[in-house]
């Protein structure tokens, strides 16, 4: 594969201190696969939305139960994150039709929304009014427009009259046990942070105070607890609805993205740790192989029963929620382990989800069978994973580089552009030239009119045991650890070079007498396309004693539908005369498998394991 190498402009402060204040990343532009794939996601999904069809409801306010309200919000956050992005004129024109239209639904009263007077507060009418309010909000941060601003206020104090330690209690209200509701935390809390008004910070903290009663969802305690997400509550006798569920995976955690928020104004160590926790029961015990979560949309132990075909299972409002909720703590920690995990779903179940072209996005990615597009909902041509999957798309450039201090952090690992402005304002270039994931090689050239001292972070995957960075050809003999940021600080001159190389290789993973194939990030899978045997029979994938598998890249024929495509050895269930032996079988990454999104492409990521009753080394 040819190697990718474009120009990374940074502006770094020279010689600055520890103490300094961090620069400012802008322009980033990422190029290669996954910046192909961005750009898709805009100009097929974000560009073509009918933005009068979500717009209607608004205007007409005649709904009691659906939730057409959500999806105004939602895609606003993501042409706005787009927007940031790419600078398309064009789509900052289409931003603010939809914002102008909305303005105009607006009530006398504030409410801005799709339901019936009678129905106000029911089912899913403060969820929408939570991604009104973020979007408005969204839209604000990129125009400054005081118009959006002031309506997101009347539309929260509205709220206020309706709810609050006077009014009805946001623990009971809408469905998942007050999750849904209770979401409306996030845009609470940047509320106060764009008008410092008090009552806003107040509402959030006793949003807080009612998830801990008995009627609430306990997300605070029950977190610190190390209650599993998917035994938070038991099962309601005689349940109207599935609804009344509390293990609802995409409601939860944009709970915990609110309380990361509250926790960044008021510095409750407890809102921290809370999130913290339960972050970590999702790694453990939720997410997939494939980066994401959920069976019928709620944490159900998916990774350990993920071997297991489950009905409506990866929802991509969960990938894309979880990689916020990483993103977010990322942000406030600095650990590396959360940018891991975006990465497992940038590469695998958000790729999945996008069609070629970008037009759709699946509401759902299995790790088995065929892809297919999501449900209309709410008698719209719409659904709620199509208004929410391309914010997971626009999330990925503002995350490739970071900065704080002085420290530039590099992330991600795909040919990118970008800008790093302090007061100094020294002008730093960075030649990248990588082909990675394809393989773990990445260069990276310094440029500089005069020295300038920072450091470059490099984050090393956890899955990557050796690897190797140099300066100028000379080793970094300090240990370079999977997990870890790998900090060069000095006084970098023109011409400097920094190359890493981490260790991509395959690797085999064994979880309910079935394995799967990985290498780096990136998740493998059986597809029928390749016609090289039936994609469901028993297998054993040959590999050593460390669970490493040779993986030889398919170049001559790769087929068209692959980025990435290999192939393994492997004993099949088949029988071929007077003995059995290996035969290679080929596999594709998974956000390529199945992508023809019809039932005659069958694909298949957990490979059930032929079981051996004799030494297959000698009994032949």
């Amino acid at each position: 594969m040819k190697k990718t190498i474009i120009i990374i402009t940074l502006l770094l402060a020279q010689a600055a201190s520890a103490a300094s204040h961090g620069g400012k990343i802008t322009g980033v532009r990422l190029g290669g696969y996954i910046g192909s794939r961005i750009d898709e996601c805009i100009a097929g999904r974000v560009m073509t939305q009918d933005l009068d069809e979500i717009l209607r409801p608004y205007a007409h306010k005649t709904e009691t139960s659906l939730w057409q309200s959500e999806f105004w919000g939602k895609w606003m956050l993501g042409a706005c994150d787009s927007y940031r992005y790419n600078g398309d004129k064009a789509l900052l024109s289409k931003i603010e039709y939809a914002v102008n239209e909305l303005l105009k639904t607006q009530s006398p009263d504030g409410y801005i929304g799709n339901y019936a007077p009678e129905a106000r507060l029911a089912q899913w009418d403060v969820w929408g009014q939570k991604y009104t309010l973020l979007g408005l909000q969204a839209y604000y941060g990129i125009s400054h427009d005081k118009r959006a601003l002031d309506a997101a206020r009347r539309v929260a104090d509205y709220l206020l009259s309706l709810v609050g330690p006077d009014g009805a209690d946001i623990a009971t209200l809408g469905n998942y046990r007050g999750l849904a509701a209770g979401s409306i935390l996030e845009p609470m809390v940047f509320l106060y942070n764009n008008t410092g008004d008090v009552r806003y910070l107040d509402f959030a903290e006793w949003i807080v105070s009612r998830w801990e009663t008995p009627a609430g969802p306990q997300l605070v305690s029950k977190a610190l607890a190390g209650i599993p997400v998917a035994e938070r509550f038991l099962p309601v006798p005689d349940a109207m609805h599935w609804t009344d569920n509390g293990h609802k995976a995409y409601e939860m955690m944009s709970c915990y993205i609110g309380l990361l928020e509250l926790y960044k104004v008021t510095g409750n160590p407890s809102y921290l740790k809370a999130v913290e926790m339960a972050a970590g029961k999702i790694i453990e015990q939720e997410i997939t192989i494939a980066g994401s979560a959920s069976s019928t949309e709620c944490f159900w132990h998916g990774a350990q029963r993920q071997t297991t075909p489950a009905y409506l299972s990866n929802e991509t409002c969960v990938t894309y929620t979880w990689m916020e909720l990483c993103d977010r703590l990322y942000r406030i920690t600095g650990s590396p382990v959360y940018v891991d995990q975006i990465e497992k779903s940038m590469y695998n179940a958000l790729q999945a989800a996008l069609k070629r072209g970008g037009k759709n996005i699946a509401s759902y990615v299995p790790l088995e069978g065929f892809r297919r597009i999501g449900e209309r909902q709410c008698g719209l041509n719409f659904n709620c994973c199509e208004a929410n999957g391309p914010r997971g798309f626009a999330l990925i450039p503002a995350l490739a580089l970071t900065t704080e201090a002085n420290t530039v952090y590099v992330n991600l690992y795909n040919p990118m552009s970008g800008t790093v402005v302090t007061s100094a304002a020294d002008r730093i270039s960075l030649d990248v030239a990588t082909d990675y994931p394809a393989t773990g090689s990445i260069a990276i050239e310094i440029g500089t009119k005069k020295p300038a001292t920072f450091a470059l972070a490099l984050r090393i995957p956890l899955w990557s045991r050796n690897n190797r960075v140099s300066v100028n050809g000379e080793a970094i003999t300090d240990a370079v650890l999977p997990g870890s940021y790998c900090k060069i600080e000095r006084l970098w001159k023109p011409g400097d070079k920094v190359t890493l190389e981490l260790e991509l290789e395959g690797r085999l993973i064994f979880l309910n007498e079935s394995q799967a194939i990985l290498r780096g990030p990136v998740v493998f899978a059986r597809d029928s396309r390749f016609n090289d045997g039936f994609v469901d029979e028993t297998v054993a994938i040959e590999h050593d004693a460390g669970n490493r598998v040779v993986m030889s890249p398919i170049i001559a024929d790769k087929p068209d539908f692959a980025w990435l495509a290999f192939r393994v050895n492997a004993l099949t269930s088949i029988y071929s005369g007077d003995k059995q032996s290996f035969r290679p079988i080929a596999v594709c990454d998974f956000g390529s498998a199945g992508n023809t999104w019809d039932e005659s492409t069958r694909y298949k990521v957990w490979l059930p394991r032929t079981i051996e009753t004799a030494d297959r080394h000698t009994w032949w």
